[in-house]
């Protein structure tokens, strides 16, 4: 088991990831979507944290530091796009995708890690119960904005 961040080869890689999640196709690999991943890439905040199996990306997740002038200028951090390829689930990938993004919290002195998800499913929260996290000490709100054309 190999749990990295990405690097620059990781897109295609990733974007096959993603279909696991809740995307319906890949993007393109256009100039928008080259201009997303570098900035990315570059964004010493942003962190998307894989796992490795035999040279294919199987987990993934994205922790994001957010800068702060509360609790004593500490960061917290945001971590969304947990997934974990069909074929590869129950087997502690998505676990230690979570593990490394704590310890990049951590790192980052961070006083919190807060994780959202779309999931309604028992197992999954459950999942995220034993990792640590706990869903009833906050209350997440959520707006849709529409695309901007």
């Amino acid at each position: 088991m190999m749990i990295r961040e990405v690097n620059e080869n990781d897109f295609d890689g990733l974007m096959r990831l993603y279909l696991h999640l809740h995307e319906t196709e890949a993007p393109e690999r256009d100039e928008r979507a080259e201009t997303v991943w570098q900035g990315i890439l570059r964004d010493d905040n942003y962190h998307i944290i894989v796992a490795e199996e035999n040279g294919q990306l199987v987990s993934s997740c994205t922790c994001v530091i957010v800068p702060n002038l509360t609790r004593g200028l500490r960061p917290y951090a945001l971590i969304e796009n947990v997934v974990t390829h069909a074929d590869w689930r129950c087997r502690g990938w998505a676990s230690a995708c979570l593990r490394h993004a704590q310890e990049i919290a951590a790192h980052e002195n961070c006083y919190k890690i807060m994780l959202l998800t779309g999931a309604k499913d028992q197992k999954t929260l459950t999942f995220y119960e034993k990792a640590g996290f706990d869903r009833t000490s906050k209350t997440a709100f959520v707006k849709k904005l529409p695309l901007k054309q």
